[in-house]
């Protein structure tokens, strides 16, 4: 059994598509970044990366190459649980919050939970995802950006 921690954070701007758990969620901005930016996603690839010893999402897809340039997240962590099972591992549960002051996100979190579950090749039961506010404080709270974390439970195969 391996364990993993992932972190990340995009800023919010207008003119880009927010996503968030391979949802897109209507909102009047997204966040910035070389691929769609889904900030839960790049949490959970990098808390797999992390539990399989193999560094950060930023090693194995820079934002320097173009072939990454506005790519699905989902496509990321598609490619890092192909390498978890290529090192005979597999996730076996997920649990992640989106720290946002808006939008509000409980309507999008079940879609989110059957996305990743797909993605992970595991019942919707072993991904919790929970959205909290930055309660006003700091860049969250003033609506500037998102942030993301996640802990992952590898398992032998």
């Amino acid at each position: 059994m391996r364990i993993g921690i992932g972190y990340d954070v995009h800023r919010l701007v207008e003119g880009r598509k927010l996503v968030l758990g391979g949802v897109e969620i209507p909102f009047s901005k997204g966040l910035w970044g070389h691929s769609d930016a889904d900030v839960l996603i790049h949490a959970i690839c990098d808390a797999i990366l992390g539990a399989l010893g193999e560094g950060d999402i930023g090693k194995h897809f820079p934002d320097s190459l173009p072939e990454y340039k506005d790519i699905s997240s989902t496509v990321l962590l598609q490619e890092v649980i192909a390498l978890a099972h290529q090192r005979h591992f597999q996730v076996g549960n997920l649990d992640a919050v989106i720290i946002a002051e808006q939008p509000r996100l409980a309507d999008y979190i079940e879609k989110m939970r059957e996305i990743i579950s797909h993605f992970m090749q595991q019942p919707i039961s072993r991904v919790n995802i929970k959205a909290k506010k930055g309660e006003g404080l700091g860049f969250v709270g003033k609506e500037e950006g998102i942030v993301a974390q996640a802990v992952v439970i590898l398992y032998p195969m």
